[in-house]
């Protein structure tokens, strides 16, 4: 027991020392601060998921009432006004980008409605911004069903549809994309300055050449890396939490649904595991340079492939599993996503911090022997 006591006392003077290193590093202490407040909130206002504010151009044939309708019903938020051109505007109109959509309705449109005869529109799409164009080509073709089915149970007005289809969106009832980037942002930012501040403080020593002043001190290799992931780890949950409160929550008005307690627990269980990845890193590599350069494309893999930009389910089942098997990040976007947006509690999402702690305890197996090797011999 008493060696036990003396093993923890070493390891929280060695983590008020890491705190000292890093509150004696301004560069540092501003990147955190960016990282989890000005970049979470530009992102979540500033890259949109959604098209709005689009721009379409019409050009009406027809002449009909049916045609003018369809003129008045592309407007805010999705569309700009829409803009009646000449058939001979449209490349010019196009060409200088002034406008995304062009709808042309030809003539005898309405007639051909009318007579039940095929009616037919076109819709020129500039692609050149796939958002846009994907998202507003779907927009179009709604408001123009929408229409037609309006006036189609005006003229008859017994005719019902067999099913009601009723849409209902639930955690995100706006469907407002800042409300899932917002969070995101934190999540990525957790992992990308984790492995960069466990990493960072090993190869500043050994730059330095403080490692050695720790390698004559009565500490052990792992009470020595447990406080520099502690240490970091501290630093990391306290920027997140936060970041979740004051800029999420109560600067974009994101609601938190799930326990903030639960999310700060995972979050440190997972900042652990990857602060373990951050000394294997720092073990391979012998400069800041170095560990730059395998630290980036350590986070854009885990990133791109964790499920927080894009669905797992859209990858290749193999790649699933082999990033569910070799990676902790899959694993805690679950786990927030669960807790933060669907309000879920430890019931339901423990089996995925299981697994962030299988996963760690491998990296932290790992990192240590690494440790040991490249430090104390």
């Amino acid at each position: 027991m008493a060696a036990l006591v003396v093993r923890l006392q070493n390891i929280l003077r060695l983590v008020v020392k890491e705190l000292r290193s890093i509150r004696a590093d301004p560069v540092m202490l501003v990147l955190v601060v960016y990282a989890f407040s000005i970049a979470v909130y530009t992102v979540a206002t500033g890259v949109k998921l959604e098209a709005r504010d689009l721009t379409i151009g019409i050009v009406d044939e027809d002449q009909s009432e049916f045609s003018r309708t369809l003129l008045g019903a592309f407007g805010p938020p999705l569309f700009k006004t829409s803009k009646r051109i000449a058939a001979t505007e449209i490349d010019a109109e196009m060409n200088a980008g002034r406008l995304v959509f062009v709808l042309e309705i030809p003539p005898g449109f309405q007639a051909d409605l009318q007579a039940g005869r095929q009616a037919s529109l076109q819709l020129n799409i500039d692609a050149t911004a796939m958002t846009q164009a994907g998202n507003g080509s779907v927009y179009v073709q709604q408001i123009i069903a929408q229409e037609l089915a309006n006036r189609r149970a005006g003229r008859e007005t017994s005719a019902s549809l067999p099913v009601n289809l009723v849409v209902r969106a639930r955690f995100n009832p706006n469907l407002d994309s800042g409300w899932f980037s917002s969070v995101m942002q934190i999540l990525n930012n957790v992992t990308l300055l984790t492995i960069v501040l466990t990493g960072a403080a090993l190869i500043r020593e050994r730059e330095q050449g403080t490692v050695e002043h720790l390698l004559v001190m009565p500490v052990t290799p792992v009470e020595i890396m447990l406080a520099k992931m502690v240490a970091n780890t501290l630093v990391i949950l306290v920027a997140a939490v936060a970041s979740l409160v004051l800029v999420v929550e109560w600067a974009l008005g994101v609601p938190i649904a799930g326990s903030l307690l639960l999310f700060v627990t995972g979050t440190a269980v997972y900042a652990f595991c990857v602060a373990a990845l951050g000394i294997l890193l720092g073990t391979l590599a012998t400069t800041m340079g170095q560990f730059g350069l395998l630290a980036i494309p350590v986070f854009v893999v885990t990133q791109l492939l964790s499920g927080a930009t894009t669905p797992m389910e859209s990858m290749p089942l193999w790649l699933q599993w082999t990033m569910r098997t070799l990676s902790p990040t899959p694993h805690f976007v679950a786990f927030s996503q669960g807790v933060l947006y669907r309000g879920a509690g430890l019931d339901v999402v423990w089996p995925e911090i299981a697994k962030v702690v299988a996963i760690g305890a491998a990296y932290f197996a790992f990192a240590l022997a690494r440790f040991r090797k490249v430090i104390f011999t």
